[in-house]
């Protein structure tokens, strides 16, 4: 545990030194919300004011870059040598890995709070109850922690960081043919399939209702179910893959 903490510390205080990363993944969300918002939105036909409609999709978005951060730092410390040094002091996998996610968990809340905040200043009004909002955090912060074993699975993976870096698009991508940006039954039919049983399209259901005070129905615990699978075979692979590299 104290290894753990230690690498926690470790992994915060990297991404508060890379000014440049930790700016691009706390603005990028909020350029593209507002995009979405004045650009896109009086295009799109949802029932209601669009800025309603797209905050969840937006918060989710956050997840996908900040793993893409992930993935880079695990495949650069996998490549810089630094591993070995952890190794000799007996730190463990796990403990590593931890301080990347934890990390990653630190930078999505900083996000999804000035996401939250840009959302309110444009229009965006939540009905949410208080066990609402903790529930929606809840159901979130599943998702982060899921992706960012993900994202760690792939920095074990890849052979680069260049090549890690790519994963932040895939991820990045996912909410686009999901209920985030545009209703699924708009879609061309051969796409409602995926957009309606791909993992994101629950946690965007969730988040929605959630802070609209609307019925959720079994979203949240669908979400939180794909949360966990990910989370165990990421897990996993994610332990495998660094006694492999480091074997």
């Amino acid at each position: 545990m104290s290894d753990a903490v230690t690498m926690i510390g470790r992994s915060v205080r990297l991404s508060s030194r890379n000014v440049e990363a930790l700016l691009t993944s706390l603005a990028l969300p909020m350029m593209l919300m507002l995009l979405f918002v004045h650009l896109f939105g009086g295009a799109i036909s949802t029932g209601d004011a669009y800025v309603q409609y797209v905050v969840p999709g937006v918060l989710v978005l956050c997840a996908g870059f900040g793993a893409g951060s992930t993935a880079v730092s695990v495949s650069q410390d996998m490549t810089g040598g630094i591993i070995d040094r952890f190794r000799s002091l007996d730190v463990g996998g796990p403990a590593i890995l931890a301080g990347h996610v934890t990390a990653a968990l630190a930078r999505n809340v900083a996000a999804s709070v000035l996401v939250l905040a840009v959302a309110a200043a444009i229009g965006f009004r939540p009905q949410a109850t208080a066990a609402g909002w903790f529930a929606a955090a809840g159901v979130l912060l599943a998702f982060v922690f899921a992706v960012a074993w993900l994202a760690a699975a792939v920095g074990l993976l890849a052979r680069s960081a260049e090549a890690a870096s790519g994963f932040a698009f895939v991820v990045g991508f996912l909410p686009y043919p999901s209920s985030g940006f545009a209703p699924i039954d708009t879609m061309p039919s051969w796409l409602q399939g995926f957009a309606e049983n791909q993992p994101i399209t629950p946690v965007i259901e969730s988040l929605r209702g959630l802070l609209l005070g609307r019925p959720v129905g079994e979203s949240p615990w669908l979400a939180l179910a794909w949360c966990a699978a990910i989370v165990a075979v990421s897990m996993a692979a994610s332990i495998a893959l660094f006694r492999r590299r480091t074997s």
